[in-house]
């Protein structure tokens, strides 16, 4: 009858201890500030507005080459967002016995780290051309626009931007786009850096400890 009696109020005892658990946080508060999702619709603004700068520049001289326009940097960096919407969606577990989360994560920080590179290529890219275009001295030729760093010298190098109707774009709006896409580019870097430091960070800084509260089948994890 005593361990009876004991093992009733020991039973008791717990199911007092976990009524008076604190509950847990609700996921659902402030979805949209939740991460990877903020970075992701950085990122994928950012790739839109490199994109559009990118053919708006195109738009002015079909001869611009591939570096000079980097079209391709904000496509990329629009799939990278479009990876951190698929991570988001996934059900987030901790301890990742997902392997289609540990996958998906893996390939996000990879890609980040990726465009994180890729933003300062173009950076470099951009910043060259801003300050040679800024310095080019220009003359309508037919309909084309033949510029030159140096008019006095009869060897320096020419650049042919072709149908340009008017030689005052690549001094005044090519060199105001190639400023645009530094700064576009700049920032993009750091919402790449910070995704690719969260996802380590999430990875190898944080433990965590399984407590099952309530049913089996209902698991609630907290950071420790």
């Amino acid at each position: 009858m005593g361990q009876g009696q004991k093992g009733s109020s020991d039973k008791k005892e717990g199911r007092k201890k976990r009524d008076e658990s604190p509950a847990p946080k609700d996921g659902h508060k402030c979805r949209v500030c939740r991460f990877p999702l903020l970075v992701a619709i950085f990122q994928l603004l950012l790739g839109v507005a490199v994109t559009a700068v990118a053919f708006l520049m195109l738009a002015i001289s079909p001869s611009l080459l591939a570096r000079e326009t980097p079209h391709w940097a904000g496509i990329i960096l629009c799939l990278v967002s479009i990876l951190g919407f698929i991570l988001y969606c996934i059900n987030y577990l901790p301890d990742e016995r997902s392997s289609m989360q540990f996958f998906v994560k893996l390939l996000y920080f990879v890609l980040c780290a990726i465009g994180l590179v890729i933003s300062v290529l173009v950076m470099a890219f951009a910043g060259h051309h801003y300050s040679q275009t800024s310095s080019l001295s220009c003359d309508k030729v037919g309909e084309d626009c033949v510029c030159t760093l140096n008019p006095q010298d009869p060897i320096a190098r020419t650049f042919t931007y072709k149908g340009v109707s008017d030689c005052e774009v690549i001094n005044g709006t090519l060199t105001l786009y190639f400023l645009l896409q530094i700064v576009l580019n700049l920032v993009q870097a750091l919402v790449c850096a910070v995704g690719a430091f969260i996802m380590w960070k999430h990875r190898y800084q944080v433990f965590f400890a399984g407590l099952q509260i309530g049913s089996p089948s209902f698991q609630q994890w907290q950071k420790v």
